[in-house]
C-alpha cells in the first residue's frame, strides 16, 4: 500500500465524526463512534488492509434527527489491491421517539471486489419500534428506494442484464435491527440484517446480515468483534454473489447530552 493512500484513509477515520450503537431513539443529544482497524505483513506473505467506520447522530431539533454511518475497507495481497470500498449511510428521521416514525435514506457507495464503480440510492420509509427499554432495543423498517448501480462490466451472471453497465430499478427493503446491553451494561451485542427485492424483476435481489460485540474497556473505548456477510444475485462476470468479512478492534464512543 502507498504511504500517502495510508495517510488519507487514517486522516480521514479521525477527523470525520460514525452503526451499531448510534440509536436515534436515545435521548443523547449528539452521538459520535470511530473503528479503526487494520494490519500489515510482508515476508513470505504480503498483505495490508485497513477498516474504519465513523457514525455520527445529529439532534437538528426536538422533532428531527440526521444520523450518517461511513466505513471505508482497504485491502491489498502481494502489492494487487484487491478491495477500496467506501459506504455512506444517511438518514433523516423525524420524532424518533414515537413508536412509529418516518424517515428519508440516502446512500452511496463503491465496490473494487464487485466491480461497481458507485452506486446509490434514495427513498422513504417508517421505523417500528417494537422493543424499547433502557437495555434493549429491537426496531423493525420498511421503505421504498429507488436505485443506479455502474458496474466496471457490460456482462452479467443473467444474460438478460447483459449490454449496458448502468442498473437503475425500484426497491422494497425490509430491515431489522437490534442493540442489547448485557451482563449489567458490560456487553454489547447489536445485528442488523435487510431484504431489498426489485419491485417487478425478481433475480435482482440482495440480502445482508451484521452481528458484533462491544465490550467497554476504559472511558469510552470499547473492544469489538464484527461478522458482516452480504449476497447480491445479480453480480458482474466472474464476480461471487456471496462475501463475508469477520474484523475486530478497538472503537471509541462519545455520547453529549
Amino acid at each position: 500500500m502507498r504511504p500517502w493512500f495510508l495517510f488519507l484513509i487514517l486522516f480521514w477515520c479521525f477527523v470525520n465524526i460514525s452503526q451499531a450503537q448510534l440509536d436515534e431513539s436515545d435521548s443523547a443529544k449528539n452521538q459520535v463512534r470511530l473503528v479503526l482497524n487494520g494490519n500489515r505483513q510482508k515476508g513470505n506473505v504480503n498483505m495490508a488492509m485497513v477498516r474504519g467506520r465513523m457514525d455520527f447522530l445529529f439532534r437538528i431539533n426536538p422533532d428531527f434527527i440526521f444520523k450518517t454511518q461511513n466505513s471505508l475497507l482497504y485491502q491489498e495481497f502481494f502489492e494487487k489491491k484487491v478491495d477500496r470500498d467506501f459506504f455512506s449511510r444517511n438518514y433523516l428521521y423525524f420524532k424518533p421517539q414515537n413508536r412509529f416514525y418516518p424517515y428519508a435514506i440516502g446512500y452511496v457507495s463503491t465496490n473494487f471486489r464487485r466491480r461497481i464503480d458507485h452506486r446509490y440510492f434514495a427513498g422513504i420509509g417508517v421505523t417500528w419500534q417494537m422493543i424499547l427499554t433502557g437495555l434493549h432495543s429491537v426496531k423493525l423498517s420498511t421503505n421504498t428506494i429507488y436505485e443506479s448501480t455502474v458496474f466496471d462490466s457490460q456482462v452479467f451472471n443473467f444474460p438478460e442484464f447483459d449490454g449496458k453497465d448502468n442498473i437503475r430499478l425500484w426497491r422494497q427493503s425490509i430491515y431489522l435491527r437490534g442493540i442489547h446491553r448485557v451482563f449489567e451494561k458490560k456487553l454489547t451485542v447489536f445485528y442488523d440484517a435487510f431484504w431489498q427485492p426489485h419491485l417487478l424483476r425478481s433475480k435482482n435481489f440482495r440480502y445482508q446480515a451484521n452481528i458484533g460485540l462491544d465490550f467497554p474497556v476504559w472511558k469510552g473505548f470499547n473492544l469489538n468483534a464484527n461478522y458482516l456477510m452480504t449476497f447480491e444475485n445479480v453480480v458482474a462476470e466472474k464476480v461471487l454473489q456471496r462475501d463475508s468479512i469477520f474484523s475486530f478492534g478497538l472503537s471509541y464512543q462519545i455520547k453529549k447530552l
